[in-house]
């Protein structure tokens, strides 16, 4: 299995806010609009059910836009010039997507751009449940707008459309108890990609051996990886709601399931006899 640590070494709020993002304990923004539940992910791409998960800023700029950017300032250890610890403050920033299963508010997948104050190195994050393979890695396809609109509908495409696809590897570098997460460095190029394309589909394996597709739109990205952070209140009480809509959606499904088996259970009542037949007279 890959490390169960954080191996930045940049302190425990450091964790604490990365957290946000690779283990998505946090994932709404300020506008959030919740919709109607998702069904797990499926082995191929899912484009209908994509579209009816808990995802934010769906009022604000439709289903594909879900991007949400989280700063915080933390104190981390670290080495000075001469190898002795010391202490600094750092600003640290997560642009983050994030997609919910709207009945159990389970977390189906995680992508998020890790920036730290002083750091020339970004790093790009993509985290799925538990259950995957760790060995093989991670794999992405980049598609281009055009060609993602094509892939929501479900449509097939062709071998000159498959040559404009851009194919990225991340390794797995942490996991928990919310899934394992993949990453690797934002070089220049990554993010011109991802500012400027429609989305990634991600591939993990799964524990039968067979690939596991997790689609991340990336519409929005840019927007908010340029634009300030979402108010911490807003952000909160956002994902309050959101909460208190996915526990009352668990508390109505379980009453439709009670319900559906009273009604089973009066049907077989029905129809069994009502007692047993005398026995015969000698």
């Amino acid at each position: 299995m890959a490390n169960s640590h954080l191996h930045s070494g940049v302190g425990a709020r450091f964790a604490r806010l990365g957290a946000m993002a690779a283990t998505l304990v946090l994932g709404v923004t300020a506008l959030i609009a919740v919709a109607s539940a998702q069904a797990p992910p499926a082995k191929k791409p899912p484009p209908a059910a994509d579209k009816k998960a808990a995802t934010p800023d769906k009022q604000q700029a439709g289903a594909q836009t879900a991007w949400v950017k989280l700063c915080e300032k933390a104190t981390a250890q670290i080495k000075d010039k001469d190898g002795k610890d010391e202490k600094k403050d750092l600003n640290i920033c997560l642009t983050h997507h994030e997609r919910l299963d709207g009945n159990t508010g389970m977390v189906l997948v995680s992508a998020a751009l890790r920036q730290i104050d002083g750091q020339n190195k970004q790093h790009f994050m993509v985290m799925v449940p538990l259950g995957m393979l760790i060995q093989p890695g991670m794999r992405a396809t980049m598609f281009p707008k055009n060609l993602w609109e094509k892939l929501q509908k479900n449509e097939k495409l062709d071998k000159a459309e498959e040559s404009k696809l851009k194919g990225i590897q991340l390794d797995y570098t942490l996991c928990h108890v919310a899934g394992c997460t993949a990453e690797m460095e934002a070089t220049p190029e990554l993010l011109t990609d991802l500012k400027s394309n429609g989305g990634l589909m991600v591939f993990a394996i799964g524990a039968s051996g067979g690939p596991v597709a997790f689609p991340v739109p990336l519409g929005g990205f840019d927007q908010a990886l340029g634009g300030p952070p979402v108010d911490p209140q807003k952000y909160g009480e956002a994902r309050k709601a959101l909460m208190v809509q996915i526990a009352q959606r668990q508390q109505q499904l379980a009453a439709e399931l009670k319900k559906q088996n009273d009604d089973l259970q009066k049907m077989q009542g029905s129809t069994a006899p009502s007692s047993l037949p005398p026995p015969a007279k000698k």
